[in-house]
């Protein structure tokens, strides 16, 4: 079993703070296999990432965390991005134009952009797969909630730490049951549904922090771009 993190962010996020080789420093020190940077509408470190990945002796798997009307959307093993503000389900079919998986994130989670706010569970159904354990959920509801959803549909489940500083990587994993060390086999597994997942909840005073960095950088950008 491989052990893989699927979702994190770099300082190409609005609320990252770490850049590319910090994470792939945590997740190769911590003993992952694969790791995925998910960056909000972004993918130029992800893609640096994966390039970069070898060399920490892990597999990197090129993502990002699509903003769609819905909610978000994590597209995993695309090479181009894929724009936002396209619907729940253009998103979907874009991902897979490209050979990649939609992995659904934190879904029952609206006041982070969780789709079921917008779209009917039949729909989120469609997904390739739900992330049922997040790291920075306060509590652990829709975390369950998540985890019902996939079991009753039958779809695979994946975890994530949902990282936004190099510490916290690796917080939550998906356990994955592939044939070989490659980005391809990975996806497959999962599609297949031969996963599990493990992690523990990301603590509160990091959580606040994580939080209150990314509305500093918000609001410095905003002022950036009243000046310019």
């Amino acid at each position: 079993m491989l052990s893989v993190e699927l979702h994190t962010h770099s300082a190409l996020s609005h609320d990252g703070r770490d850049s590319v080789e910090l994470l792939l420093e945590q997740a190769s020190g911590i003993g992952l296999d694969a790791l995925a940077i998910t960056d909000h509408d972004e993918i130029g470190a992800s893609q640096r990432a994966a390039e970069l990945a070898p060399e920490y002796g892990i597999v990197g798997i090129t993502g990002m965390e699509v903003t769609s009307t819905a909610g978000h959307v994590l597209a995993l093993g695309i090479d181009e991005a894929v724009p936002a503000g396209l619907s729940f389900a253009e998103t979907l079919d874009r991902i897979r134009e490209q050979g990649g998986l939609a992995v659904v994130p934190h879904p029952f989670q609206e006041s982070r952009h969780g789709v079921l706010e917008h779209i009917s569970k039949d729909e989120l159904a469609e997904a390739d797969a739900i992330e049922v354990y997040n790291s920075r959920l306060l509590t652990g509801r829709s975390n369950r909630q998540a985890e019902r959803f996939a079991r009753r549909r039958g779809l695979p489940m994946t975890a994530g730490s949902d990282a936004h500083i190099a510490e916290m990587v690796g917080q939550a994993v998906t356990k994955v049951d592939a044939d070989e060390h490659s980005v391809e086999a990975i996806l497959d597994a999962i599609r297949a549904g031969r996963t599990t997942v493990e992690g523990e909840r990301t603590p509160w005073r990091i959580s606040f922090r994580q939080a209150a960095g990314g509305a500093k950088r918000r609001v410095q950008s905003r002022i950036g771009r009243f000046l310019g």
